[in-house]
């Protein structure tokens, strides 16, 4: 049977991927950030996961205005990166589990999620920069992925209940399947942060601090909130906290908090990082 072992909030910002391949890891500006994740290393390394399903957001390299699924499985072998502008340079591409992404696909369409299912996908930088900050020098080359993509680009974006539900059904999914896996889930994005219009620059320190928070042991009053009041609170790209509720919602035992960090700014952007266990009952 697959086993969850554990999840992990981690921000996206594209220009974490040129401070890594620029090795700036000891920078003024990037150490703190940096700081937070050798705890997350070391974990890894201990728990050997078989499997990272990542909770991602894509930014228009795989899908645009015109075409924007609420959710969406990718189910390929394999997944390659391209620059979407940000100058990420192309780095190893990542490998697929496609029959258990297809056990997902299945679960959660029987669950009535109705989820776009990719046999074709290409990742930006919402899933290469967490997937290059838990396994550095590509060493993610020993874990299958699974990319799975919520919108929070095109309105109407699922809502912080919905998406905490759409979690509780992955988890499901993956409790159920046959074989034997050890499987971490990566919730990614966030946390405050408007990149344009009037508030350009906000960022709300007190509400992420409390997200941080509430998500370990009261996830459930995160999901009182509407899109709208994410945007008011959080910034119009604070929304991407869903992605940490789906994250939250997949973990089905008795959770532990093993490591937190929060910085700001990178980027305008508030950086926050949670390793949760997930234990038994």
């Amino acid at each position: 049977m697959a086993k969850i072992l554990g999840g992990i909030t981690s921000s996206h910002i594209p220009a974490i991927g040129n401070a890594i391949e620029r090795e700036l890891f000891e920078d003024p500006y990037w150490k703190p950030f940096f700081d937070g994740y050798p705890r997350v290393h070391r974990w890894l390394e201990e728990q050997q996961p078989d499997v990272a399903v990542v909770i991602y957001n894509d930014h228009g390299l795989n899908f645009f205005l015109d075409k924007m699924p609420t959710f969406s499985i990718g189910a390929a072998p394999e997944y390659r990166n391209a620059d979407e502008g940000w100058g990420i340079k192309p780095i190893p591409s990542f490998r697929g589990d496609p029959e258990l992404s297809w056990h997902l696909i299945e679960s959660l369409v029987a669950d009535e999620f109705d989820v776009t299912s990719c046999q074709e996908m290409l990742v930006d930088h919402g899933f290469t920069v967490p997937m290059s900050l838990m396994w550095p020098d590509f060493s993610y080359s020993k874990v299958k992925v699974i990319p799975v993509c919520v919108n929070t680009v095109q309105h109407p974006l699922p809502t912080p209940a919905r998406c905490y539900k759409f979690g509780q059904a992955i988890g499901r999914a993956l409790e159920s399947y046959a074989r034997d896996s050890r499987v971490v889930i990566l919730g990614t994005g966030g946390l405050s942060h408007q990149l344009d219009g009037e508030r350009a620059g906000f960022i709300n320190k007190e509400f992420d601090l409390m997200c941080m928070e509430k998500i370990v042991d009261r996830p459930q009053e995160l999901t009182g909130y509407s899109i709208h009041d994410l945007v008011r609170l959080a910034g119009a790209q604070g929304a991407e906290l869903i992605m940490w509720l789906a994250m939250r919602g997949a973990l089905t035992g008795k959770v532990r908090q093993l490591h937190s960090n929060y910085h700001i700014p990178i980027s305008n952007t508030a950086s926050g990082l949670l390793l949760l266990e997930n234990g038994t009952g």
